[in-house]
């Protein structure tokens, strides 16, 4: 019962509800619209309230999401709530603006790169860890607590083999679209391994530095042939060369198999790729295999400061700056192999 805005009295009036079309973003949108029908009056006799067309408009833009493969405002409630976290901690765990959830819930279309990081989320409950320590969230010792309780049960319930995979996944948080800096390849870590592996069957003495500069250089080579990296890696001008962001976590990778031993002058340890033969290399194509094969040829035998010394002559280096990423746009002017 209501005061009805068609005739003026105070009666029961019916809801009803119907498929309607509308147009978002250029698209042709279908969804449920809900409506109120006088029953008094025989004409002009529907009417929605101020709360139903707002709920009509998160309907259709709910309908717009799942069209295009977005996160509703239903999903990402219940994100939000899995981990115990009002709308302001969330938006403050992602570095956003602490209004942006609330928007988001509401009647705010994300964009592709926002949806991105909360599918994320959803799928590795890790990289909500991982941003929000990289955003220097301040919650109350409590609520970090709970948090970090509601991830870890999450990870456990989900059972998730590998958390060094979801850690290296996490690193890669603002690259998960294909652009310049990662070769226009998204972070392939199924690719990484077994490039890592053909690598540490066929190079004697493989090590840390020498791995992380040949994979720098498989990389560029492949982005040079195919317009694609290989692994989808994002490099960053480092001391020693070229080194792929989260590389401690390559590292740890179930199918990374890594040993430490004492360097010669006992003053430093250093990691020893060892070949694991419990995985299959057949995830390579002809074509990869003879690009690793180039680089295998021309650094396999070079100590490891010989190719640091080689990688520090390379224009991709001498104009960048340290932490600086080398992006991919410098496989144009590669010294000649």
């Amino acid at each position: 019962m209501m005061n009805c805005p068609i005739c003026g009295k105070k009666h029961d009036v019916e809801l009803r509800e119907r498929e309607a079309t509308t147009i978002i973003k250029g698209a042709t949108i279908k969804y449920n619209e809900k409506y109120y029908v006088c029953m008094e009056s025989k004409i002009d006799n529907e009417f929605v309230t101020g709360s139903l067309e707002n709920e009509n408009l998160l309907n259709a833009r709910n309908a717009y999401r799942k069209q295009v493969g977005l996160l509703t405002s239903d999903e990402i409630v219940a994100l939000r709530e899995k981990y115990g976290l009002s709308q302001v901690d969330l938006s403050i765990a992602l570095g956003w603006g602490e209004a942006t959830i609330s928007r988001y819930e509401s009647k705010a279309i994300q964009d592709s790169a926002y949806d991105n990081v909360l599918q994320l989320i959803r799928s590795n409950p890790l990289i909500l860890y991982y941003l929000y320590i990289r955003n220097g969230a301040l919650f109350s010792k409590n609520k970090e607590e709970k948090l970090i309780k509601m991830i870890n049960d999450e990870l456990s319930k989900n059972g998730r083999e590998s958390i060094a995979r979801s850690k290296l996944e996490s690193f890669y948080i603002t690259h998960t679209e294909p652009t310049i800096e990662n070769g226009f390849k998204k972070l392939d870590i199924d690719k990484l391994e077994i490039v890592i592996n053909y690598l540490a069957k066929n190079v004697k003495n493989l090590f840390k530095v020498k791995l992380m500069k040949m994979l720098w250089y498989i990389d560029i080579l492949s982005f040079q042939d195919t317009d694609r990296s290989m692994t989808g890696l994002v490099y960053q001008h480092a001391n020693m060369g070229a080194l792929p962001i989260g590389h401690e976590a390559i590292l740890q990778l179930d199918n990374v198999s890594c040993e430490e031993e004492i360097a010669e002058d006992y003053d430093n340890v250093r990691y020893h790729i060892i070949y694991n033969e419990e995985l299959d290399l057949n995830g390579l194509s002809e074509k990869e295999k003879n690009i690793i094969d180039v680089v295998i040829r021309k650094f396999s035998t070079m100590k490891t400061k010989e190719i640091v010394d080689y990688m520090h002559d390379e224009q991709a280096y001498k104009n960048t700056v340290d932490g600086e990423i080398i992006d991919f746009h410098w496989a144009k002017i590669l010294n000649e192999f």
